[in-house]
């Protein structure tokens, strides 16, 4: 079994339309708009968020840019080849010794539907399974939000879990769709 090439530091990654880059100051408008936009949030963890949330989120999510230990995260921006603002992905180590890690992605409405995410998730895929050397990536999500769910097929992870009611949140019992990818079956698509 090889080894997570770790420790690893964020530097911006390319993808054919979108760049991959660290959060900055002047992400805080758009970031703003996205994170406190009630249908963007409804099937994320938090309640739409108010501008000094945003300012908290974005000085904690700009720093994290080292993957070393489990739990340690990466939260870049999506940009276009202008460097406009799309939205932002998600990639936390989860475990060191079992090479695995969790992907999500949020994206603006103006950018949904033109598979920004869908590239996006694919550089960021690219290199879970090439340079870092994991076995497995995830993605947890509502499986109400139906975008996504079709994004994880697109991606060629399958369904592995449906729990039911698993989480009190916002008011209401929700469940919680599990789904994934193993490194030979990325590299099989690739």
């Amino acid at each position: 079994m090889d080894a997570v090439a770790l420790p690893w530091d964020f530097r911006p990654l390319d993808g054919e339309r979108v760049r991959l880059t660290a959060l900055r100051q002047s992400d805080l408008d758009p970031l703003y708009a996205m994170q406190s936009d009630p249908d963007v949030c409804r099937y994320l963890l938090y309640e739409p968020r108010s501008r000094d949330q945003v300012v908290d989120v974005l000085a904690r999510d700009a720093g994290a840019l080292r993957l070393e230990n489990a739990g340690d995260y990466l939260q870049p921006a999506i940009r276009d080849r202008e460097g406009r603002f799309l939205g932002t992905m998600y990639l936390e180590l989860h475990s060191v010794e079992d090479r695995t890690a969790e992907i999500g992605w949020i994206l603006l409405p103006e950018h949904q539907g033109h598979g920004y995410a869908q590239e996006a998730a694919t550089v960021l895929l690219d290199l879970c399974f090439g340079e870092l050397g994991l076995h497995r990536v995830y993605a947890e999500l509502d499986p109400r939000n139906t975008a996504s769910v079709a994004l994880c097929t697109r991606l060629g992870m399958r369904e592995e879990g449906l729990f039911r009611e698993h989480m009190w949140l916002k008011g209401e019992w929700t469940d919680t769709g599990h789904h994934a990818i193993l490194e030979r079956e990325w590299a099989a698509r690739r």
